[in-house]
């Protein structure tokens, strides 16, 4: 690892390839697509994704299926090591960058989104990815995060929640339910946590989904959707932290009880869940959704899903269907639209000023000088 300039690590693939065009390799498109013809790309496999660095987190994190799936999908995108950039804030998930044999680096507390803005700015030809956790992402590093998803900033952000501060030995974080005894509440959580994915929907991010970490097959198919969006993709993954807090996500993951609490959205098909579909969501009389018994109202009554709704209204009111995910809980992708992407798109630019009319543009008006 080679320092940089600041507080994070810089990390480069183990190939020695460096990300600078015309080298030969496959050229990504900046919203994570790769491109077919690159004949260095055609036997990539998870083995050319993982790094020599020793994996360090807890056993039994969720973490490690995180980093396992998204080794074993990185291969689909067609997109060479040296093309794809792996950026991280503080915390546990932090690490991230260190496993993946891509380029990346390990920013400072919550500018993983501004420095991979920077990145994303600069070199529209990489695949960018930014890994953050519920304290990173949603505490200091709120501000960033809410506007790289306003400005439709073309990051893939894989959002950790795992509603602790883990790294730091268990305080509680910005989605830590009300009452949560921990090292830094004594006396309960008095704050009412953030709902990530209100929180990017409100900041009307054009994709924004919610998977897993034990859910392999889950978790895979939400990362190649986000992959595959132009533009800012956030998806905020359950991921259990079995020292600090063990079972956060019980409900919607343990074998006995996720049939009946997960919630799983698909594109254009009415929302039902349960063991036997017996229960689904509809619109009630004052306008909020509501879970009811399939055999009292019939299927045809059922709220069809649909993540290509312009309007993130309906999208918002399923979020909030579950304040903490003690119940039934949706799952999956609840946006998915197009707009226009940061940097991109734009109108051709005029020629650059000349110097002289650099001159007069900073002389201009009121000057003064200081002797």
């Amino acid at each position: 690892m080679s320092d940089v300039q600041g507080n994070g690590h810089a990390h480069a693939p183990g190939n020695g390839h460096a990300p600078a065009p015309g080298n030969g390799a496959a050229h990504p498109h900046g919203d994570g697509h790769g491109d077919a013809g690159g004949s260095s790309t055609a036997t990539l496999t998870k083995a050319d994704f993982q790094s020599d660095q020793e994996t360090r987190w807890c056993p039994g994190c969720g973490d490690y299926a995180v980093l396992s799936a998204v080794q074993q999908f990185m291969p689909e995108l067609g997109i060479p090591p040296e093309r794809i950039v792996f950026i991280t804030g503080i915390g546990c998930a932090g690490r991230f960058a260190y496993y993946m044999d891509t380029y990346g680096m390990h920013g400072i507390h919550g500018r993983a989104p501004a420095l991979a803005t920077g990145l994303a700015t600069a070199r529209e030809d990489l695949s960018i990815w930014v890994v953050t956790g519920d304290g990173d992402s949603l505490s200091i590093g709120g501000n960033h995060l809410i506007h790289a998803l306003r400005r439709n900033v073309p990051l893939k952000i894989l959002l950790f929640n795992n509603q602790i501060y883990g790294l730091t030995k268990g305080q509680a974080s910005p989605t830590s339910e009300l009452g949560k005894i921990t090292k830094s509440t004594p006396f309960g959580v008095a704050d009412h946590p953030f709902n990530p994915i209100a929180l990017a929907l409100g900041a009307e991010a054009s994709f924004v989904a919610r998977t897993i970490d034990r859910d392999r097959h889950h978790l895979t198919d939400v990362l190649r959707a986000a992959a595959q969006h132009e533009g800012a993709a956030l998806v905020e993954i359950y991921q259990n932290c079995p020292v600090f807090n063990d079972g956060a996500f019980a409900a919607v993951t343990d074998k006995d009880a996720k049939d009946a609490n997960q919630i799983r959205l698909a594109s254009g098909q009415p929302i039902r869940f349960g063991a036997e579909s017996e229960y689904g969501i509809v619109r009630g009389e004052n306008g909020n959704l509501k879970v009811v018994e399939v055999a009292e109202v019939g299927a045809e009554a059922l709220l069809v899903h649909d993540p290509h709704r312009g309007d993130p209204g309906l999208a918002f009111s399923l979020c909030k269907l579950a304040e903490t995910p003690t119940g039934p809980t949706p799952i999956g992708i609840f946006r998915d639209v197009q707009r226009p992407v940061y940097g991109r798109h734009a109108a051709a630019a005029a020629e650059p000023a000349s110097d002289a009319q650099l001159e007069d543009l900073l002389l201009a008006g009121d000057t003064w000088t200081v002797a």
